[in-house]
């Protein structure tokens, strides 16, 4: 089946941004891209979906650290809620996405691998968001920056443990949230590395020495920076100061104003530039759904005036949508609709080894491309050239 998209808007292309261009999407896959001025003639009786001026036309976005959407949860480990999850996540842009797990007894967390395994086997279809794998939040992380991770469920890193988890998933497990700095840690981060699973340093205490080991260990990302981590300070650059510095580490950032002030988005983006950031949500079950009481990890968590918080005031995930992450980055810092993109797009891509296929607007590539409005609002999402999301 052939489908004709005519942009008349902008087009956030893999190496520029284009005007009144032609998408043509064939068999789930971009086939063709051309100015619409050089429409071949046989494509004219092509179905064709008119995106008017005034919309952008941009690579679907990859949200590498999301918990759950919808009333759904990745710890619920049932096909239901991944396809809960699945099906929302393109209201907001979303095209593909890594299911994360929570602190929590063993047998919950390995429910959930083993749940998330089948679903990539035999329920990845096409017209909803794609699961690209398991992010492993946890139980690897430092109890002093649990944050909303449940402290009674922590432990040490232990490599036979995850090799044990990693089976169950059937090789899944794309990114681990670990703290180097704990007994084991280091060599933890190493054999991630050698079996090319990213290792993100988040929950963690660790000092500056502490972090370039790890590094040099093979770390390659920081898990939602600023949040349960040491902090920057003047005398020690913690977690925040040395992932501020180390070209080697991808920093994730929650863009929602809360869980970090859009001054300091705008910091960030100085130091660490576009090619060094990736945008999530670390969303929870209660995104997308009315103010209320709703569990993380077997947690009450209140969700109220755009928060999530445990009973005690902690930052319990968000309830932030990709597009506002989006509208948020760019409105915080002067940087293009092309550098928003490539924190949303393009960097998860390439961190998790799909650019080949995931990431651009670009023949070859999945056909999952979002239309936002000027004001970042979601138009149409398509997942591998099938609409999964059409406003109203």
């Amino acid at each position: 089946m052939s489908l004709l998209l005519m942009v008349h808007g902008k087009a956030v292309l893999e190496n520029e941004v284009a005007e009144s261009i032609y998408i043509l999407i064939e068999n789930e896959k971009i086939k063709e891209v051309g100015p619409i001025q050089t429409l071949p003639s046989h494509l004219r009786d092509v179905e064709q979906i008119v995106i008017p001026k005034g919309q952008n036309v941009v690579p679907g976005f990859i949200d590498v650290h999301i918990h759950g959407a919808a009333g759904a949860d990745t710890m619920d480990a049932s096909i239901e809620a991944l396809e809960t999850m699945s099906k929302a996540l393109p209201a907001e842009g979303t095209t593909s996405f890594l299911a994360t797990t929570i602190t929590q007894k063993h047998e919950n967390i390995e429910k959930a691998l083993k749940n998330a395994a089948r679903y990539l086997k035999g329920h990845n279809e096409s017209g909803k968001a794609d699961i690209l794998g398991v992010h492993l939040e946890g139980p690897f992380i430092n109890a002093k920056r649990a944050g909303a991770q449940p402290m009674e469920y922590i432990i040490d890193p232990d490599i036979e443990l995850f090799k044990q988890w990693q089976e169950l998933a059937e090789g899944n497990i794309k990114l681990v949230t670990v703290a180097p700095e704990l007994e084991n840690g280091l060599n933890f981060v190493s054999y991630l590395n050698e079996n090319n699973v990213i290792a993100s340093i988040g929950h963690s205490d660790a000092i500056y020495v502490e972090m370039e080991k790890a590094v040099q260990a093979g770390a390659k990302q920081v898990t939602h920076l600023f949040n349960g981590m040491r902090g920057i300070h003047h005398r020690e650059a913690g977690v925040a100061g040395s992932a501020l510095l180390f070209k080697e580490l991808m920093v994730e950032l929650i863009a929602d104003g809360i869980h970090v002030r859009p001054e300091v988005m705008k910091l960030v983006i100085n130091a660490k530039g576009p090619e060094g950031m990736i945008m999530i949500t670390d969303s929870m079950r209660a995104k997308c759904l009315k103010n209320g009481v709703y569990d993380l990890g077997g947690q009450d968590v209140s969700v109220a005036d755009g928060k999530a918080l445990l009973a005690d005031g902690t930052l319990a995930g968000s309830i932030l949508k990709m597009n506002d992450s989006v509208k948020n980055i760019l409105e915080a810092a002067d940087i293009s609709l092309s550098d928003a993109v490539q924190m949303a797009s393009v960097n998860p891509a390439k961190q998790l080894n799909v650019y080949d296929r995931k990431g651009s607007i670009s023949v070859g590539k999945d056909a999952d491309i979002t239309i936002l409005s000027n004001e970042y609002k979601v138009e149409m999402t398509f997942c591998r050239g099938e609409i999964a999301y059409k406003k109203g």
